[in-house]
């Protein structure tokens, strides 16, 4: 018999729901030319038990700048790890970081962005590494401030003391989704991206993604959905997705059925997207990468996970369910003449993942973890959307699940799925 697996619509429509409130309450007026405004939001809240520190989680954070158009620049994060519990959980230095005590400062660059600033009206998410040390439970505090070169009118919201929770073992599934240039690479990162060029209205272009396992357990089976800005739409799609439009908005709900992730490692397949032709905007925005897990695998893959290389480590950030959706812009390219060449498609590379740094807090040598294993690269949201960014987030949420129930998967135990603490 078969049946609708209603924990993956559950978590999907939580995604949801987490990313409609955690950005309904960013719209305020603009700031006055020559300030950027920038606010940190905590995205990521849990880390499964188990979590070994070459394979570390990057917490992730988002860095806003979105209330008016000037950018940041020279932005840094400086992360404060006195507060955590060194029995419970550690911290990687990323490469590049200054340390100073228990305290490391370290640019967007550090953390897996492609420059260190913030384009006004956008922002950027990266990663701190965590690792588990011990048993569950409260492990501390982490105390994270954005800070850049820019005036800044309020820098009271700059830091954020977040709460850190061990939780049970379990796959944690968190995205990352590259913002849509003409010459993207699909690589899994956006190292060495720097200066991209938009899409020529009518043209197309890959969209450079991935789900990535940052928990402690196996995921047997991937569901995933993609949602695009109204004026894009699809030009591939792995075999299998359902496709629907919805005002506009196209959509699809994916399943890889055999798909076995196991802790860190990554999943993506080949997606390509098309910009309509009569498109007059120079951003489209925003589009949505959502994962969730089936908790049941059956049949082969359809496509085979990878280990990612040490590039890749700094790019990738449900034990935790804040941490599985991802936005996304469409840049146009509006001038007159031809468009770039294409860029490669492909999948990256593999490469055996290097370890990391033992210890609770940091010491004054960064070490490897996976060439830092730090940070996520950036995706933008346009201050002009702001305002109802949280509907459209929940929008596109019911519009997959909708689109999900077509899907059908046999309920299977997982073998390894055991409970403990």
């Amino acid at each position: 018999m078969t049946l609708f697996h209603r924990s993956v619509l559950a978590r999907l429509g939580a995604v949801a729901l987490l990313a409609a409130g955690g950005l309904a309450t960013v719209a305020a007026p603009a700031q006055a030319a020559g300030q950027a405004d920038l606010e940190l939001v905590p995205l990521s809240k849990e880390l499964a038990k188990g979590v070994k520190e070459a394979k570390a989680k990057p917490f992730k954070f988002a860095a806003q700048n979105l209330r008016g158009s000037t950018d940041a620049k020279g932005v840094t994060i400086t992360v404060e790890t006195k507060g955590l519990k060194d029995g419970k959980v550690g911290v990687i230095v990323p490469d590049g970081c200054d340390v100073d005590g228990t305290a490391f400062t370290c640019s967007l660059s550090d953390l897996g962005g492609a420059t260190d600033d913030i384009v006004g009206g956008t922002s950027e998410e990266f990663g701190i590494p965590l690792f588990s040390t011990g048993k569950r439970g409260k492990a501390g505090t982490l105390v994270v401030t954005v800070r850049s070169a820019t005036a800044d009118p309020d820098p009271e919201n700059n830091t954020v003391e977040h709460l850190i929770t061990v939780v049970k073992p379990g796959y944690d599934l968190t995205t990352w989704v590259q913002d849509v240039y003409a010459d993207v690479v699909v690589d899994g990162d956006e190292v060495g991206e720097s200066g991209l060029t938009g899409v020529k209205p009518g043209g197309t272009a890959p969209l450079d993604w991935a789900i990535y396992n940052a928990g402690s357990r196996r995921a047997t089976g991937i569901a995933y959905g993609i949602s695009l800005p109204a004026g894009v739409s699809f030009v591939e799609l792995p075999e299998g997705c359902l496709e629907q439009d919805l005002g506009g908005f196209a959509q699809a709900y994916c399943e890889d059925t055999g798909a076995v992730l196991r802790p860190g490692e990554f999943y993506t397949a080949d997606v390509r997207v098309k910009v309509g032709a009569d498109v007059t905007e120079k951003v489209l925005t925003p589009g949505f990468v959502f994962a969730a897990g089936l908790d049941a695998a059956e049949g082969s893959p359809e496509v085979e996970p990878q280990v990612p290389n040490k590039a890749q480590r700094k790019t990738f950030t449900e034990t935790d369910d804040g941490d599985n959706l991802s936005m996304f812009d469409v840049f146009v390219d509006l001038t007159a003449g031809p468009s770039p060449s294409p860029s490669p498609t492909g999948e990256p590379s593999p490469s055996a993942t290097p370890t990391g740094s033992a210890g609770p807090t940091v010491s004054a040598s960064p070490t490897d973890g996976g060439g830092g294993g730090g940070g996520l690269p950036v995706t933008g949201v346009q201050a002009t959307l702001i305002g109802g960014i949280g509907g459209a987030v929940l929008l596109a949420g019911g519009a997959l699940l909708v689109l999900s129930r077509r899907r059908k998967v046999v309920l299977v135990t997982p073998g390894d799925e055991k409970s403990n603490d």
